[in-house]
This record gives C-alpha cells, structure tokens and sequence, in this order.
C-alpha cells in the first residue's frame, strides 16, 4: 500500500513538473524550464523508487 502511494505521489509530481515547464516554454522563463525539468526528474526517481519498494519482500 506505502508503495503505491509512493508511485501515485511520484507520478502526480512528474506530471506537474511537465505542466510547470510547458508554461514555462511558452513564456521562454528560463529558472522555471529548469525547474520544471528537475521536477519531472525527481518525478521519475520517486515513481522508481514506489516500483522498486514493491519488489521488496518482508520474510
């Protein structure tokens, strides 16, 4: 359960740093394409990390 919600958070924060950095494209505001792009980044690295917590087994 902690796992899917990890993935869902870390999915949630990738698509909102992709949303932050197409405004950001579209008003050519260079500091928040950056930060748009570190978001999508840690997006991905917390959905990486809720994929790889589910392949953890407790014995």
């Amino acid at each position: 359960m902690f796992s899917q919600f990890v993935a869902v958070g870390g999915g949630l924060w990738l698509v909102w740093g992709a949303i932050v950095m197409g405004g950001a494209l579209r008003d050519q505001n260079g500091p928040q394409i950056q930060t748009g792009i570190w978001q999508i980044v840690g997006g991905g690295l917390i959905l990486a990390a809720g994929l790889l917590f589910k392949n953890i087994v407790v014995p």
